[in-house]
């Protein structure tokens, strides 16, 4: 079996692990099938020198073995080989998808051996067990690479998550500057507590975005995509973000903000024109701050983690 997943757009705005987003283009692919004599996971491939092959460090192994776990009758061992179309430590959900493409690719051979199939919480608390090893206890970026579109997370344990009506069309510039930033990393500048009109004030931006978004109001998704909370924390980690932010809004973007941890800095947009015109500003920012920036333009992934056989 081979499935993908799509990168995703985490801390959507304003909804540090409460909101995710899919988008389209690259993604992270897992070809699964059933070892001959093996029992656990053999990762073949992990899709990039600097990934382990270490089934108890590979993110892929990890659901792939949550997977087989479920199904303890099998008894049988399952290889691995990892497409990685995600960069890494980029902010774009790599981990994740790869996560969420092992579990998708290893249920399914699990179905075709006659075992039940995972539904959708299933899928997501699989694909947990890994994201929590490798970067973190979260489903913003796991459950929009699986479900697509944009999602809600109200709860983890169990996973609670639910897709926000979309009935506005946008479109996304993405700036990946060269530039590693590892999750936990991100996560440790995080300050525990925050004062009440900064939350107040969270609160206010998340609702109005998931409201724009529900009622079709592209200038309310703009003026609701400002961070309180993580983007003041974590812009310091990103050398050029500050000017790359600015590029966007100056170039005609709605809003824009750190996609997940960082670097990948994203400007959401009315148009294609104006997500080009971003993409384009944010890349020259990067490259005037000393770092090698690739760009591209993307809309809404709404079909999610796909599958199909080898």
């Amino acid at each position: 079996m081979i499935a993908f997943a799509p990168g995703s757009i985490g801390n959507f705005g304003p909804g540090l692990d409460v909101l995710g987003c899919a988008v389209s283009g690259p993604g992270d692919e897992v070809h699964a099938w059933w070892a001959d004599r093996e029992l656990g996971v053999t990762v073949v491939d992990a899709g990039h020198p600097d990934l382990p092959t270490d089934p108890a460090r590979n993110a892929c192994a990890i659901a792939a073995q949550a997977v087989l776990d479920r199904a303890p009758h099998l008894r049988r061992g399952v290889m691995l080989s990892v497409r990685k179309g995600l960069p890494l430590s980029g902010g774009q959900g790599g981990s994740g998808a790869s996560a969420v493409a092992a579990a998708v690719a290893v249920n399914q051979l699990v179905v075709s051996d006659g075992g039940d199939a995972l539904d959708t919480v299933g899928l997501l608390a699989t694909s947990l067990v890994a994201e929590a090893t490798v970067a973190g206890r979260h489903l913003d970026n796991l459950a929009a690479s699986l479900m697509g579109g944009v999602i809600c997370i109200r709860g983890i344990d169990p996973p609670d998550v639910h897709n926000v009506p979309v009935r506005v069309p946008l479109w996304f510039a993405l700036a990946h500057p060269a530039i590693r930033i590892r999750t936990a990393d991100a996560r440790a500048v995080l300050p525990q507590f925050y004062p009440r009109d900064t939350l107040i004030a969270q609160l206010a931006s998340v609702a109005s975005l998931v409201t724009a978004l529900a009622i079709g109001d592209a200038a309310l998704v703009g003026r609701a995509m400002v961070d309180h909370v993580a983007e003041p924390a974590r812009a310091a980690l990103v050398d050029g973000f500050v000017e790359a932010k600015r590029a966007a809004l100056e170039s005609g973007a709605l809003g824009a903000s750190l996609s997940g941890s960082g670097p990948t800095t994203f400007a959401v947009c009315a148009s294609e024109a104006q997500a080009l015109a971003a993409a384009e500003a944010m890349r020259w920012a990067y490259e005037a701050a000393g770092h090698f920036c690739a760009s591209r333009v993307a809309t809404i992934d709404f079909d999610g983690a796909r599958w199909r056989n080898a």
